[in-house]
């Protein structure tokens, strides 16, 4: 996701908020575009992580990252997400402890609120 998507995605975007994370959800309307350069024609979401420096050095950053994308794969396999979205994810101060499976549960509960599962 470029700059501009991110500050799209907190303005319009629809907003679910817990301990560790703030998820920000908001259609793409590039979708079916960017399906076409797919080699599968897929509908896709695009997802931006953000760690802000607040949370501490770059090796705490970095490691929040690499936990919130794992604990989103653990997540996807279980229950699979809606396609055609911008989806951020920013990393709260909560999130700095917590291990990828906790991390999981966060976000399930966030893409919950949001209404994003398939049904």
């Amino acid at each position: 996701c470029e700059n501009h998507l991110f500050s799209k995605a907190y303005s319009k975007g629809k907003r679910a908020v817990t301990s560790a994370l703030a998820v920000y959800v908001l259609p793409d309307y590039q979708a079916k575009r960017l399906a076409n350069a797919h080699p599968e024609k897929k509908i896709m979401n695009r997802i931006g992580l953000t760690t802000s420096t607040k949370l501490g050095g770059a090796v705490v950053r970095s490691r929040c990252r690499r936990i919130i994308r794992e604990g989103l794969r653990a997540l996807e396999k279980r229950r699979p997400l809606k396609q055609g979205f911008l989806i951020v994810i920013a990393a709260r101060s909560g999130a700095v402890t917590l291990k990828s499976q906790k991390i999981a549960e966060h976000l399930e509960l966030a893409f919950e609120k949001l209404g994003m599962y398939k049904v």
